[in-house]
């Protein structure tokens, strides 16, 4: 065998055997592609949703824009809406709050009867009714501002108090027979209670209307004083007292009354007991000697009361309200007209602890006097 012979080189043999299987190869290749029908490329679809692809003849596109799409804007529709309906709401109730404070009818044309609360101790000053304390410029003033509405044809006195100041049903009692001669006819209606100062004002009107278990009369005077000495000599708290005269501390807290003082404080207190009395003698149609007969300072439930002439019927509010209306010469159902009813306001805008404050800061005047309470 000739070595140089190319047919006869193991290389030259596998070139020639790779040369025959990539003919075979390409051969069988061209064959299938032949018998194969051409078809169009496939052309890249956008996903549904998506923007659309650029051409691909155009430079730098043929591939999809990942862009981020804007947000679509939302309609401000809902919020417009909800923000129009909190304003109405507040409007509303604003419109309500006014509307009841100034009593609730102040549109109305229709005659009225007006009613008027007294509601806790009496004072002299000025508190706005609901704050525990029925004051004889808040309640004056509302008498006043009923009578000077041609509307309002009769007043009722709504009482809820255990009494107080002389000088405060006093003030009261003036205002009352002020009405009473512009010819506006007053009613009492008592609650659970109306004694003492409240059954001194009750009496000057000229109705009075209460329940049979309601708690009148008290007619009479209280003066206490408060004697702490004994806690001040305990504590070692010692007091000197420089005084013009011999009465100037009385009622002081450091030492007790003496004989003399006691002696001037009972005529001080029959003093104002006569004049209770005679009130309540004119504003009742009795007798001095027939009111002193009953004025030991006891209460009377309303039965008793209306059996000595104390009262003269038995009836809630709305009964007092509709004799009211009879006796102002109201036809049919009359408009009523609350004039210093506890407002709304108060709970809605006032500060609880400041109004509190203010309060106990006005009346200690009379709750801490240094004179001793002197009260009916």
């Amino acid at each position: 065998m000739n070595e140089n012979d190319p047919t006869n080189n193991d290389e030259g043999e596998n070139l020639s055997g790779r040369e025959q299987f990539l003919a075979g190869s390409d051969k069988s290749l061209y064959t299938e592609l032949e018998d194969e029908p051409y078809e169009e490329p496939l052309q890249e679809q956008p996903v549904s949703g998506s923007p659309p692809l650029s051409p691909p003849d155009e430079p730098g596109k043929g591939r999809m824009d990942v862009s981020p799409t804007p947000p679509e804007k939302k309609s401000n529709f809902g919020k417009y809406a909800a923000l129009i309906v909190v304003l109405l709401f507040i409007i509303g109730s604003s419109f309500a709050i006014i509307y009841y404070s100034a009593g609730g009818d102040f549109y109305s044309s229709n005659d009225r009867v007006a009613v008027i609360y007294i509601q806790g101790t009496m004072l002299t000053g000025s508190v706005p009714s609901g704050f525990g304390y029925a004051t004889s410029e808040d309640i004056s003033a509302s008498i006043r501002k009923a009578v000077d509405d041609n509307s309002v044809k009769a007043i009722v006195l709504r009482v809820n108090s255990g009494g107080g100041s002389g000088s405060a049903s006093e003030e009261i009692n003036t205002e009352i027979r002020k009405a009473q001669q512009a010819g506006v006819p007053v009613v009492t209606s008592m609650g659970d209670v109306a004694a003492s100062a409240a059954y001194h004002v009750s009496s000057s009107t000229d109705l009075i209307v209460a329940n049979r278990n309601t708690m009148t009369g008290s007619i009479g005077v209280i003066w206490t004083f408060r004697n702490m000495s004994a806690y001040y000599e305990e504590e070692g708290i010692d007091f000197h007292v420089a005084k013009s005269g011999e009465f100037k501390d009385m009622g002081g807290t450091w030492r007790g009354l003496t004989d003399e003082e006691k002696e001037y404080a009972d005529r001080v207190i029959m003093e104002n007991y006569n004049l209770f009395v005679q009130d309540v003698a004119q504003g009742r149609n009795m007798t001095v000697s027939e009111v002193k007969d009953i004025a030991d300072g006891r209460i009377y439930t309303g039965v008793s009361a209306k059996h000595i002439g104390l009262i003269d019927e038995y009836g809630n509010l709305y009964d007092a309200i509709d004799r009211a209306a009879v006796m102002g010469g109201i036809e049919g159902e009359p408009s009523i007209y609350y004039v210093n009813k506890p407002s709304i306001t108060n709970l809605l805008f006032g500060s609880e602890v400041q109004n509190d404050n203010m309060v106990e800061n006005f009346v200690s005047y009379y709750e801490k006097s240094p004179f001793g309470k002197l009260a009916y």
